[in-house]
C-alpha cells in the first residue's frame, strides 16, 4: 500500500533535483533498486512472515507481562523497544560476514537517492530477527508488528541528497545527514550511523559520525560489483563467503569466515584492522549506455512486471502455494533479464525470448480468474511480439554501445 507514495516522492525528489539543476535518476539504477525491492517482497508471499514465527511463540507461552494494548506506554515502549533492537541487526548485519551478505544489497547502488531506500535483499527479514525476540516477553506481537513496519517506512525518506539538514533534530533523529554517511564508502563513513528512527544509539556505543563537509562521499561497495542484473547481487556476496569458508584449512577460521566481520583475516582482529580497510576516492560510475527504445521496451515490461506482482500480492492467499512459487520465479527471472539487458550481456536477447514465450505459454496453459480476458489477450499479443523481435535479433546478435562516465 506504501507504493504509490514511494513513488510520489521519487518523483517530488527528481523534481527537486530539476530545480537544483543537478543529475536525475538513471534508468538502469532506480529498475535496478525497484527490481529488488519486488524480490524482497516476492520473498514475503513465499515466506508469509514465517521470519516472526518465534516471537508470536514466545509471546504466547514465556510472557513475563501483559501490556494493554490500548495504552500508549505500550505503543512507547515498542517504538523504543523496535529501535533500539533495530541498531543492533543493524550493526549485526554489517559485522557479521554472512549477515553482510545479504545486507550488501541495499549498499550495492552507486547513487543515493530515495529508490535505494527500497533496495533490499530477499532474505533480510531473516537476518535480524533473533534480535527481537527479547521483545517478545513485553510487547505484544501486533504492537512489535506494527512498528517494525513504521520504523521501516521512516527510514525511506532520508535516502536523499536533497535535504542537507534538519538543525537541532540532528541530534536526535537518523537523518539524510546522518545516512548519507551511512551509505559511504569512504574510510570515515565505513559501519557508522546504524540508527534506524533515532541516531542517539551511534552516540551512546560509539558508531556515530558527522558528514564531512569538505570530503566528497563516495557511494556503493568498497570493492563495486559493476552489474544491474539484480539476480547477481542478491547472491554474488554469498558465494564469496562460501569461497571463503572453503579456503580456510581449520574449522575454527572456516567458522570465523561465516561469523566474523567482512575484513577479518587469520592472525587479526574480529572485525580486522583499521589500516587494512582501502581508501576509496571518486571513481567513474558504472553506466552502460543503450538506445532509447530499449530503455522504453524495459520501461514497458518492468511495469507489467510490477502490475503482475501487485495482482499476486492480491490474489496470494488464495493460491496453491506451487502456483505462488511459480509466478515469484518467473518475476525474479523477468527482472533478472531486465537487468541483463540494461548490462548488455551477450545471451540477454536469447533469455528475453524465452522470457517472454514463457509467460504466453502460461497464459495459454492457466487460469485467470481475477482477470479480464481482453487484457489477458493483449499481454499474449504483446509478448508475442516482443519474443518475435528478440529472436530475430539474438540471430544477428544485438550490438549495444556502452560507456561508463563520471557523475
Amino acid at each position: 500500500m506504501a507504493w504509490p507514495y514511494f513513488l510520489l516522492f521519487m518523483l517530488i525528489e527528481n523534481i527537486l533535483l530539476i530545480i537544483e539543476n543537478r543529475p536525475l535518476y538513471r534508468l538502469n539504477d532506480t529498475i535496478t533498486s525497484l527490481s529488488h525491492g519486488l524480490i524482497e517482497h516476492s520473498g514475503k508471499l513465499l515466506f508469509r512472515a514465517g521470519e516472526s514465527y518465534a516471537y508470536f511463540y514466545i509471546y504466547q507461552h514465556f510472557k513475563l507481562m501483559e501490556l494493554p494494548w490500548n495504552r500508549p506506554i505500550t505503543w512507547y515502549l515498542a517504538a523504543i523497544g523496535v529501535d533500539f533492537c533495530y541498531y543492533w541487526v543493524h550493526r549485526a548485519c554489517h559485522e557479521v560476514h554472512i549477515l553482510w551478505a545479504q545486507h550488501q544489497v541495499h549498499h550495492s547502488s552507486e547513487e543515493f537517492n530515495l529508490a535505494v531506500g527500497l533496495r533490499q535483499s530477499i532474505l533480510q527479514g531473516w537476518c535480524g530477527f533473533i534480535f527481537y525476540l527479547p521483545l517478545a516477553f513485553y510487547i505484544p506481537p501486533a504492537h512489535f508488528i506494527t512498528h517494525q513496519q513504521f520504523n521501516l517506512l521512516y527510514q525511506f525518506w532520508i535516502h536523499t541528497k536533497s535535504i542537507k539538514t534538519l538543525g537541532p533534530l540532528e541530534y536526535i533523529f537518523n537523518t539524510p545527514q546522518h545516512h548519507r554517511v551511512h551509505h559511504g564508502s569512504n574510510i570515515y563513513c565505513l559501519d557508522k550511523n546504524y540508527g534506524g528512527v533515532l541516531i542517539i544509539w551511534d552516540r551512546i556505543f560509539g558508531t556515530f559520525a558527522e558528514e564531512k563537509k569538505d570530503e566528497e562521499i563516495v557511494y556503493g561497495l568498497v570493492y563495486n560489483q559493476p552489474s544491474f542484473n539484480p539476480l547477481h547481487l542478491q547472491t554474488f556476496y554469498t558465494e564469496y563467503v562460501i569461497q571463503r569458508f572453503n579456503s580456510m584449512t581449520t574449522w575454527r577460521h572456516k567458522l570465523a569466515a561465516i561469523f566474523y566481520g567482512p575484513s577479518w583475516q587469520p592472525g587479526k582482529p574480529r572485525l580486522g584492522l583499521e589500516e587494512d580497510k582501502v581508501k576509496v576516492v571518486p571513481r567513474p560510475v558504472y553506466d552502460v549506455r543503450i538506445p532509447l527504445w530499449c530503455n522504453i521496451y524495459l520501461l514497458i515490461h518492468f511495469s507489467i512486471m510490477v502490475y503482475g506482482f501487485h495482482l499476486l500480492a492480491v490474489h496470494h492467499v488464495g493460491l496453491n502455494p506451487l502456483t505462488v512459487l511459480t509466478f515469484v520465479i518467473y518475476i525474479i527471472g523477468s527482472l533478472t533479464a531486465i537487468g541483463m539487458l540494461f548490462d548488455n550481456k551477450p545471451n540477454a536477447c536469447v533469455f528475453e525470448l524465452c522470457r517472454c514465450m514463457v509467460l504466453v505459454t502460461l497464459i495459454q496453459r492457466m487460469q485467470f480468474i481475477n482477470i479480464n480476458e481482453n487484457l489477458l489477450l493483449t499481454f499474449e499479443i504483446f509478448f508475442v511480439l516482443s519474443g518475435l523481435f528478440w529472436f530475430l535479433q539474438s540471430i544477428k546478435v544485438l550490438q549495444i554501445s556502452s560507456k561508463i562516465k563520471l557523475h
